[in-house]
């Protein structure tokens, strides 16, 4: 499956400067990872972003949210971004630094 190549420039720019990220085909599509943790990743034009257990709840309750499933089954602690919810640049910045802080929380690979 192919995935949208503006998209991933545009995450691309976000996370420019900083240290430890690398960029890994997963999915389906390209998942964007920081010290080997997968932070956020792109399937077709939906951004996947990996929020931690406990954002989940509050991150679904966004418009343009949605539970993350491959299997038909959620992933806790990843959703998907809509296009509409990461349509500004402010946006997809915001939900880039969410998953950055989280994946910041976890332990070193």
């Amino acid at each position: 499956m192919a995935y949208d190549e503006g998209l991933a420039e545009r995450i691309r720019d976000v996370l420019r400067d900083r240290v430890g990220v690398s960029e890994r085909k997963m999915f389906g599509g390209v998942a964007f990872m920081l010290d080997g943790h997968m932070a956020v990743g792109i399937v077709g034009d939906t951004l996947m972003a990996r929020v931690g257990p406990a954002r989940y709840e509050e991150a679904l309750r966004l418009p343009q949210v949605r539970p993350m499933d491959f299997t038909g089954r959620p992933m806790k602690g990843y959703v998907y971004v809509d296009p509409p919810g990461i349509e500004s640049d402010a946006a997809l910045q915001d939900w880039i630094q969410a998953c950055a802080g989280f994946v910041g929380t976890l332990p070193p690979k």
